[in-house]
């Protein structure tokens, strides 16, 4: 055989199995299964729901993170020259620090909540999720879990708060300076305002660890995660 016919030969055959290696390690949506998506989006979502609780469902996991750190709403601080002007100052760090506490302890109860939405989630879900851009996953927990969760943990973030005294006097103010238009409505009672934020704190770290496995699919110790991620790159 001629010897540049056969080097051509090689050749093609080499540009050729190095494009049959890149769809292989990278692939496209288009060439995955729906069932293999599904599968490996659900592997992340579970991987984000156990880093999320793990993160804020522990001491300081809230009050120790300044991304979710629950404050009081900045008008009871404003109003009046704030909480100060009832004696308050000391206090209001105390109040806050409970509030934090509050959230963690409710936040550690969501994994479940949170696993059962994962069971739900449809093919069509999944669709959206994966091309949906980086804050898929918290409209999609918001819209399967929010009230669920709203409802379990608000008595959770009641327990923690009902020991404190300020617990009263806060709601009080904070519904008076709500009247004229200063706090809004959940932020108007403590245990609706902890409740809130601690949804909100828990959403967020869920969304920063699918912008993780977004961002670095092949660094993701399961297979199927790292294929279906991988072939959004």
């Amino acid at each position: 055989m001629n010897s540049k016919l056969l080097s051509l030969r090689l050749a093609t055959t080499a540009l050729a199995c190095l494009a049959a290696l890149g769809l292989t390690q990278a692939g496209t949506l288009d060439t995955l299964s729906s069932r293999d998506a599904s599968k490996g989006l659900r592997a992340a979502l579970g991987q984000s729901i156990d880093a999320a609780v793990t993160r804020l469902g522990v001491p300081d996991g809230f009050l120790g993170n300044p991304e979710v750190r629950i404050p009081l709403p900045p008008a009871l601080r404003k109003l009046g020259r704030g909480l100060g002007l009832l004696g308050m100052g000391g206090d209001a760090d105390a109040l806050e620090t409970a509030m934090n506490h509050a959230a963690e302890t409710a936040v550690a109860e969501a994994r479940p909540v949170l696993r059962q939405a994962l069971q739900r989630m449809t093919v069509q879900d999944a669709k959206g999720i994966l091309t949906g851009g980086d804050d898929a996953v918290t409209q999609y927990f918001r819209r399967t879990t929010a009230d669920t969760l709203t409802v379990k943990f608000r008595p959770i973030v009641a327990r923690a708060t009902q020991q404190l005294k300020l617990a009263a006097l806060y709601d009080q103010y904070a519904g008076k300076a709500a009247q004229f238009g200063l706090v809004k409505g959940a932020e108007a009672n403590l245990n609706d305002y902890v409740t809130s934020k601690a949804l909100d704190g828990l959403f967020h770290v869920m969304a920063e660890e699918e912008r993780a496995i977004r961002k670095d699919p092949l660094g993701q110790a399961s297979s199927l995660i790292r294929r279906v991620f991988g072939a959004l790159k």
